[in-house]
């Protein structure tokens, strides 16, 4: 397999250059080999694992969590049940952020609509909301 440059990996991955030495040096991907003259060295594999992260990233995993799906990729004794876990566990978190969404939206479109979009800042039912009481 033929090794290239960090740009070649980049550009392959749809990432910019800083963002693979990012990667790496948050270990999610392995040091890379380097060449006579010290540039660093990818694969297709490599390329593989940011496609990995970035489709995790996609879908709200922070890179702590990314790190762990990697390990545990890297587990020959790890299970999908342990993957299943990690995943059902981001969901409910996902679904209270849903939640918590929802009930700021809730209560910020009535102050919205009750703005009278002109007049005295004094006036503003946002603003007055936002002050609120002790």
């Amino acid at each position: 397999m033929r090794q290239k440059t960090i740009g070649w990996a980049a550009k392959e991955a749809g990432v910019n250059t800083q963002t693979v030495l990012y990667y790496e040096r948050r270990g999610l991907l392995p040091e890379p080999s380097r060449s006579f003259n010290g540039y660093r060295l990818f694969n297709d594999i490599s390329v593989q694992r940011i496609f990995f992260i970035k489709r995790a990233q996609k879908l709200g995993f922070t890179l702590k969590q990314i790190a762990a799906l990697l390990a545990l990729q890297g587990d020959h004794n790890s299970s999908c049940a342990e993957v299943s876990a990690m995943a059902l566990s981001h969901l409910e978190k996902i679904k209270s952020k849903i939640l918590d969404l929802q009930r700021m939206k809730d209560a910020l479109l009535p102050l919205v609509n009750a703005c009278p979009k002109k007049g005295a800042l004094n006036a503003c039912p946002i603003m007055d909301s936002l002050k609120g009481s002790k």
